[in-house]
């Protein structure tokens, strides 16, 4: 598996917009996608901090979905959300996972 942790700043009075955020990212998902998990956190002491972490199948598939032409048009409206809420560019740690552990 490989991860993709994403570290951002969220404008002042924007930080409700999150869950909106997620939700247009989750809209422009396509089936077959090798994205395994995806998860949207804020920090609770920082609350213009925010990070999104996706976990994929391997990242062969990760960058294959970054340009799939089926997510295009969604990707548009998430970007435009994005320009209005974030502070700032994006940072991008890519990750190897090495273990998963569930109970």
């Amino acid at each position: 598996m490989w991860a993709q942790l994403i570290t951002t700043r969220i404008k002042l009075g924007r930080e409700g917009d999150l869950p909106k955020l997620a939700e247009q990212l989750q809209a422009t998902e396509q089936p077959g996608s090798g994205l395994v998990r995806s998860m949207m956190m804020q920090d609770q002491k920082d609350p213009s901090r925010a990070y999104m972490l996706v976990v994929f199948e391997s990242e062969e598939k990760a960058r294959a979905r970054e340009n799939d032409e089926r997510r295009q048009e969604g990707l548009a409206k998430v970007r435009a959300l994005m320009e209005e809420i974030l502070d700032g560019p994006r940072e991008f740690v890519d990750l190897t996972v090495i273990e998963e552990m569930t109970p």
